[in-house]
């Protein structure tokens, strides 16, 4: 679950009653929804099966302290979401997470996205990762440009590493350095 550290609160011009915060419990069934619509689109994510709010709650049931979902909410309904993750377990990798946004959408193009992101980043930053990694589908150009707008590079391609809705895809590997961030190093006791 989701430890209190301050979440400002985003919005920007033509946002109206924007608001991104952290996720709670009754936000897992739009959550769902919301990344259902991506699974659907297809081209988004290698995921082929639809997810319920009991999936999203075993997902988040595993969170360290470091890792979150953050919504954004309008009018009182959840409309995209973001999510910080570890890269990987092992301790050498605790400088890293791997981050990812989804919207509804009928929401795309409205500036939402570049809310969320910051938000993540910000929140990214709290948490005392130096190094952020996003994987997205070759064919997705659209999220490929957004990231490079906040600074991502990408560092590689893996061919032909996902197979689904009967063709191979390839998926770009980008990264982002924050090198104001120290490694993380915990209070032991």
């Amino acid at each position: 679950m989701f430890r209190s550290l301050s979440v400002p609160s985003f919005s920007a011009d033509n946002t109206d009653h924007l608001r991104i915060r952290p996720y709670h419990q009754a936000d897992l069934p739009a959550i769902a929804t919301v990344y259902n619509e991506s699974i659907l689109k297809g081209g988004i994510t290698m995921d082929c099966h639809l997810y319920s709010a009991e999936d999203i709650r075993k997902t988040t049931a595993k969170f360290n302290q470091r890792e979150t979902i953050l919504v954004a909410q309008q009018d009182q309904q959840v409309i995209g979401w973001g999510i910080i993750k570890r890269y990987s377990d092992r301790w050498g990798y605790r400088v890293c997470c791997e981050t990812s946004v989804y919207l509804a959408l009928s929401e795309k193009g409205k500036g939402y996205g570049k809310l969320i992101q910051q938000a993540l980043l910000q929140k990214v930053k709290e948490f005392g990762y130096h190094h952020v990694v996003a994987k997205i589908l070759a064919a997705n150009q659209t999220s490929i440009e957004f990231h490079l707008r906040f600074g991502f590079e990408i560092v590689g391609i893996q061919k032909e590493i996902g197979f689904y809705q009967g063709k191979w895809h390839n998926v770009v590997i980008m990264q982002l350095i924050l090198p104001d961030i120290p490694p993380y190093r915990p209070n032991f006791t």
